[in-house]
Parts: C-alpha cells; sequence; structure tokens
C-alpha cells in the first residue's frame, strides 16, 4: 500500500464513504470563540527521514519524569516507521531514536504508545506481522546500559492478527490495562463478522496470549471501531464505532464484563435522519469525575464538518449535547480529545485554522457557556502542518503533539517529513 492510499485510507475510510448532507440544527449550548492569550509554541524536533523516522500521525505520550515517547509512520532504518524517545534536558530537549520497524513486526505504526504495567512500551503497527493484518508490540531498554550516543531498545512481538477471527487492523487507538495487568485494544476489521473486534492481551508464565472479548456487529454496537477503549471505575469498556448500518451514522457503545462474558450495547446512535447531530466518530470518548463522555465527529453537525459532543446519563437513557460545530475543515477530527484536570477538552484539527494547514484547539466551561479556544494555527511552515493525531497534557500543563508533515525542509520531504511540538501556558 502506497503513502497515498494509506492516507486515504485513514482520512477517509470506509466509514465515511458517501456525502452527509449537511442540515442546520439549533445549537443546544451556547459556544463563543476566543484567541489564546498567553500561550508559547515552539518545535521540539523536525524529522528528517532518516533513523529518526518521518509523518508522524499519532500524538505522543508522557511519563512521570516529563518525557515524551512517539512513533512515525515512515522513515527508520527501514522507511517502515520507527519508535522514538525525546528527553527534557535543562532548557531543551534531546531527541533518540528507539526502534525501526522491519516488517516482520509490523509496518506503519498509527496508534500512540501505552505505558505499560511494568514502565515499558505497548503499541501497535496497522500492518505488518505474520499475517499483514498488523501486530501489538513491545519496546524496551537493552538489559546493559548504553555506551553510545544512539541508544536503540528491544522490540518484541506480542501477536501477529490474522484477520480472522482475531481481528485485523488495529487503528487509531492505544492499548489500555486494567488492574490485573491485561491490555484491551480494537481492530477495524478482521473478527468472524469482519467488522473489528475488541482484543484482551493476557500475560502468563512470561508470554502474551490474545484472545477476542467481544466480536462487533451492527445490531448491536455499529462496527469498524477505528479509537482505542476507557475503563470506568467499575470496569466497564466504552468506545465507538465508525460505522452503524441502519442504526445510524456511527455509535458510542458500552462493554460490560461478568461471569458470562462481555456484553455489548450502543449506549447512542448518531441518527441517519439528523446530521446535525454528528456522524462518523473516528475518535474515542474521554469521561469525566460524573461520567460525562466527551469526543468529536468527522462530518454532520450544524455545517456538516463534525463536532464536539457530550454524552450525559439520565433516566435511564443517555442523550447527545453538540458543544462545538466546526467549519472550514473540510473533515472533522478524527482523534480523540484530552482532558486536564480542570476539565478543559483539548484536541487538533487536520486542516482548518488561521492557514488551512491545521489547528490545536480547547474547549472549556465558563459561566454556562462553552468556549472554544484556538490555540495554535499551523502555517506549513517550520511549525508544522496537518497535525493526524491529538494532544497529550503533562503535569504542568503543557501541551505536546505532532504534525504528519511541514517543519524543517529536507532532500527526503519537499513538505517537510513533520515535527513534535510544544504549547506552554
Amino acid at each position: 500500500m502506497t503513502r497515498s492510499q494509506l492516507r486515504q485510507t485513514s482520512i477517509s475510510g470506509p466509514s465515511v464513504g458517501g456525502a452527509i448532507a449537511a442540515c442546520i440544527s439549533a445549537l443546544l449550548l451556547a459556544v463563543l470563540s476566543l484567541p489564546a492569550h498567553g500561550q508559547s509554541f515552539q518545535v521540539l524536533h523536525s524529522f528528517t527521514d532518516g533513523l529518526d523516522g518521518s509523518e508522524p500521525w499519532a500524538t505522543v505520550i508522557v511519563d512521570q519524569r516529563g518525557n515524551l515517547y512517539g512513533t512515525t509512520l515512515y522513515g527508520g532504518a527501514n522507511n517502515l516507521g520507527t519508535v522514538f524517545k525525546l528527553t527534557h534536558q535543562g532548557a531543551g530537549w534531546v531527541f533518540n531514536p528507539l526502534y525501526s520497524f522491519t516488517s516482520s513486526d509490523g509496518v506503519f505504526p498509527e496508534a500512540p504508545l501505552t505505558i505499560g504495567p511494568d514502565g515499558t512500551l505497548f503499541g501497535t503497527t496497522i500492518y505488518g506481522g505474520a499475517g499483514d493484518a498488523g501486530t501489538v508490540y513491545n519496546v524496551r531498554p537493552p538489559s546493559n546500559p548504553c555506551r553510545t550516543t544512539i541508544c536503540l531498545w528491544n522490540e518484541t512481538v506480542l501477536h501477529s492478527f490474522t484477520g480472522s477471527p482475531d481481528g485485523g487492523q488495529p487503528g487509531y487507538g492505544p492499548l489500555v490495562f486494567d488492574q490485573a495487568g491485561n491490555g484491551y485494544g480494537t481492530t477495524i476489521s478482521g473478527g468472524i463478522n469482519n467488522g473489528g473486534v475488541v482484543y484482551r492481551l493476557s500475560r502468563s508464565q512470561g508470554a502474551w496470549t490474545e484472545s477476542v472479548v467481544y466480536t462487533l456487529t451492527v445490531p448491536v454496537t455499529g462496527i469498524e471501531p477505528y479509537s482505542g477503549l476507557v475503563f470506568d471505575r467499575a470496569g466497564n469498556l466504552y468506545a465507538t464505532a465508525s460505522t452503524a448500518g441502519g442504526l445510524g451514522t456511527g455509535t458510542v457503545y458500552e462493554l460490560t464484563n461478568s461471569e458470562m462474558g462481555w456484553a455489548g450495547q450502543t449506549l447512542y446512535a448518531f441518527p441517519v435522519r439528523d446530521p446535525g447531530a454528528g456522524a462518523a466518530p473516528y475518535g474515542g470518548v474521554v469521561r469525566d469525575a460524573a461520567g460525562n463522555l466527551y469526543g468529536t465527529t468527522t462530518s454532520g453537525g450544524a455545517n456538516g464538518q463534525g463536532t464536539i459532543y457530550e454524552l450525559t446519563y439520565s433516566g435511564g437513557s443517555w442523550s447527545e449535547n453538540v458543544l462545538f460545530n466546526f467549519s472550514g475543515v473540510d473533515i472533522g477530527p478524527k482523534n480523540s480529545l484530552a482532558m486536564d484536570a480542570s476539565g478543559n477538552l483539548y484536541g487538533t484539527n487536520f486542516q482548518g485554522g488561521g492557514y488551512q494547514h491545521g489547528n490545536v484547539f480547547r474547549l472549556s466551561f465558563s459561566n454556562g457557556q462553552w468556549v472554544y479556544t484556538d490555540l495554535h494555527d499551523f502555517t506549513g511552515g517550520e511549525d508544522g502542518e496537518l497535525p493526524e493525531g491529538g494532544v497529550a497534557i503533562d503535569a504542568n500543563g503543557n501541551l505536546y503533539g505532532t504534525t504528519s508533515s511541514g517543519g524543517t525542509i529536507n532532500g527526503n520531504c519537499t513538505l517537510g517529513c513533520g515535527v513534535v511540538w510544544e504549547i506552554t501556558p
């Protein structure tokens, strides 16, 4: 699959096929748009398509020490993607490539990494592996201390997907771990119905075993889950499906566990006849302290270009509030939102912004209204352009992310190979 084909698959996807007519609907909540003040933006690394990689699609993650970890879709020793680390030293950052993919262990890591219970890195690739249907992998430091400037880590394939029945093509969602140390994730396709699965990775005697805990179907949950999962305190899982057939134009669903196994149900189906409510949720959901769910849609809404929505539970059912309607973006966010300790929501747009090269935004609740703030408009120059991934937040409230292109121009990337950026309050 070529870069252009993969980009088209990732941006549009099978569930967005067909135009969804824009429908003007009454706003449920007032939304204001304000410029950002006091924000400081800087590029931490500009990729070169060398050993450092190129085109980071996933956002970075932050560890307890403030180090950043991420992946690139291309570049590295084999041009099949990389894993990297950025370490904060003094007033600057030091970039270290950690691993280059080889095809047998995975191709094209789209999803963000996860720091597992043992402190090492877990991730997925959308292709490659023994079945060329993607992999789940683990990356960890070498057992002996590095004595060279570049310190490469060791990678282990935990599972190679085959398509059926174990699932295929894990998408944008990172792994999540339960209290017992099991990892959970989703695949876009595969399973016995070829609509995707929710899988579990369990470790026993040093080996990891994959099992399908739930196979998605149109009547119950919707299918093609591009996003990952989130747990609540009771151990229930929440996620989105980008396609729902006759149910609607995508769903938010819940999985609950019992002695009989995992059971699924749709909490909310984005209605076919009301695209003003949003459509095609590619990003997942985040939960606040009260149990409300927040997410984005790539289309629908008052302008037909995506929404930010809230789901609240009352009287035995879930209802949707559209918090913000995007405009000037062609297609809305397909990544999950990030939430800070104050309940503010952060995300990126692949396009849009003042220069139509994408932007970083915040949505905050103030004086009874949701306020949209544009934090940075990418110019397509050295600051990057076209952010595929979302936003990561550190303990000090600093924001981090990536752009898939832009940055310093070099011979390998005529439009730039992408950047890692930081926004400080």
